[in-house]
């Protein structure tokens, strides 16, 4: 047997080779590109790929086959990413992510007027304070009102829950966003300790009826359960279920909500941090109608429609790794009127200034079959 260096020296050569290759192999793809790019022909050819494929599986032993094909597809999506950026009919969203870069101001809006769902001491309410220093806000009963509210221009933000560290995703939101046309300008992330509240003179021994939204009740199972005889009420939200109990004259009935609803309302809290876990946080969108892409912005928000087909979603994930570009959310969602067919939202982590952001950008539509930009922005933490 061979001494393991001299098996790395051969394995060595053998990748300066694979590398040589791999240069010239991207050479002809790109003339490959360029032809295409001047006769308005698309980038993706499956016929030509299944071809390939097909060959390459006969010229490789049965025990190394689906490690070929996995190899070629990767390279295939490789050439195609860098074929689609030789196409300019694909430079159009890029370009308007570059004016928007430009036309936004430097900072963001101090004053504004926002839409946010629910009632005075909402979550919502306190992310939008995080995110304007003087916030005018207008309440809506439901997620879909400040998405309404957004697009048809009544309020210039929205601020709408994504997903919490404890429940997960807000599946209302959403399920909402293929929708409405709306863009992503800041996320915040709120720390959310949810206390019981009740009317003065109440004991947690008397309580037999606690409302809140689905979301704290989810993050609050485990003190739930240990509450014998009572039953627990979803409400749309947590602000919502703290005004209910104060405006009804019942000791036994008590809201899941914030420590600033109590003062709001005049509750008297039972029990504080009822929360399952003490590291709760709540991450919000700030949305407006146009887009605004403000300095710093790192973090970008996708909205994907693949091919009902093996392999759709791996071709999208493929171009992201092929790109290096990490993904920080991935979300599937059913759609509406298409039976087992989903939609995907994506979070990947990448300057908005940089190269291979441009690139992928660029290159998706030839992998998906519908593609939404939702924003690219960075987190308040």
């Amino acid at each position: 047997m061979e001494d393991l260096s001299v098996i790395r020296e051969r394995i060595d050569a053998i990748d300066d080779q694979i590398i040589a290759l791999f240069r010239e192999r991207m050479a002809a793809t790109d003339e490959v590109g360029a032809y295409k790019s001047a006769h308005g022909l698309p980038v993706l050819d499956r016929m030509r790929e299944r071809q390939k494929l097909a060959d390459v599986a006969e010229k490789v032993p049965d025990e190394l086959r689906d490690y070929a094909i996995v190899l070629f597809n990767l390279l295939f999506e490789v050439s195609r990413a860098n074929q689609a950026n030789l196409a300019p009919q694909r430079s159009g969203l890029v370009k308007s992510i570059h004016a928007a870069m430009e036309n936004t101001p430097n900072l963001f809006p101090q004053d504004a007027f926002v839409a946010c769902q629910g009632v005075e001491g909402a979550y919502s309410q306190m992310a939008a304070d995080r995110l304007f220093k003087h916030p005018t806000i207008a309440y809506f009963s439901t997620f879909e009102g400040v998405f309404k509210a957004v697009q048809e221009g009544f309020c210039s933000y929205g601020v709408l829950p994504l997903e919490n560290s404890t429940a997960g995703t807000v599946n209302q939101v959403f399920d909402l966003m293929g929708a409405y046309d709306f863009h992503i300008c800041r996320t915040v992330r709120l720390k959310v300790d949810h206390s019981l509240l009740a009317r003065h003179g109440a004991t947690l021994e008397g309580i037999r009826d606690i409302y809140s939204h689905q979301q704290a009740i989810e993050q609050c199972a485990d003190f739930l359960a240990s509450l014998p005889d009572v039953t627990v009420h979803i409400v749309e939200n947590t602000a919502v279920a703290a005004k209910m109990v104060a405006d009804a004259d019942d000791p036994t009935k008590a809201a899941l909500g914030s420590r600033s609803c109590a003062a709001l309302y005049d509750l008297e809290i039972l029990k504080r941090g009822v929360q399952d876990l003490g590291n709760n946080y709540t991450r919000f969108a700030c949305i407006s109608k146009d887009l605004e892409i403000y300095p710093g912005a790192d973090r970008t928000s996708l909205w994907v429609v693949t091919a009902d087909e093996p392999g759709a979603l791996y071709k999208v994930l493929a171009r992201f790794y092929s790109f290096d570009i990490n993904l920080s959310k991935l979300e599937s969602r059913p759609l509406p009127d298409r039976d087992f067919d989903y939609s995907f939202y994506f979070d990947m982590d990448c300057p908005v200034t940089a190269p291979e952001f441009s690139r992928l950008i660029g290159s998706l539509d030839d992998v998906v079959e519908e593609f939404r930009y939702l924003g690219s922005y960075s987190e308040v933490l």
